[in-house]
């Protein structure tokens, strides 16, 4: 189970001893990675720095309705100070408009900025609130641009379901990888997370899960 953890702590009340802490709890329990603010991925790196966990961190987050230029320097900007990951919001703002030239635009920005750094590029779809044609014309970008990820939501506009996460590995391509995260508190949850196709799981409950 350990492996497959994001060990996570987004809070915006969020202090350099937090992230500290959040570092050595993964180094003692072998997390695949931490997830901080963007703030603090140098300590977060800095802290790591010998050590196999990874460090990802959040662009647009958590809304995800910053003009792309924005996200592109936010995300330049982590890569530069050590980031290995980024979880980045989608404009889900630009999906209800209809824009979706503006919608693919941005995510072959975004993933082709963390792919020339060789890093690890996980889009947030933010299930909750789309409807299923939303859905699966953000499912048939994803397949055309292949992220590394995809990623349920970024936890602020509801938590990963089974169902969610069976429809991604449904109709994603084989190669695209699926993060869970959202409301993910127990072990329970995390197996049939994991059991329905995830490959990757969110949370700030790790602890917890891993007892």
């Amino acid at each position: 189970m350990n492996k497959f953890i994001d060990h996570t702590y987004l809070s915006p009340q969020a202090s350099a001893a937090d992230i500290k802490r959040l570092c050595q709890e993964a180094i003692d329990h072998e997390f695949y990675a931490v997830c901080v603010p963007p703030y603090f991925v140098a300590k977060a790196k800095q802290a790591l720095h010998d050590q196999p966990v990874k460090v990802a961190t959040v662009i647009g987050y958590p809304y995800g309705y910053s003009e792309t230029s924005i996200k592109v320097a936010e995300a330049r900007r982590s890569l530069e100070e050590g980031a290995d990951e980024l979880d980045i919001v989608i404009n889900i703002s630009a999906v209800k408009s209809g824009d979706w030239n503006y919608v693919r635009t941005e995510i072959e920005q975004m993933a082709t900025t963390v792919r020339l750094k060789g890093k690890v590029c996980k889009l947030i779809l933010e299930m909750g609130v789309l409807t299923d044609e939303e859905l699966g014309r953000l499912v048939d970008l994803c397949n055309k641009v292949r992220p590394d990820f995809v990623k349920t939501s970024s936890g602020t506009q509801g938590g990963a379901t089974v169902d969610q996460v069976r429809f991604l590995r449904a109709n994603l391509d084989s190669e695209i990888r699926i993060k869970a995260s959202g409301g993910i508190r127990t072990r329970t949850s995390a197996t049939e997370l994991l059991e329905a196709g995830a490959d990757r799981i969110g949370t700030s409950s790790a602890l917890s899960i891993i007892q």
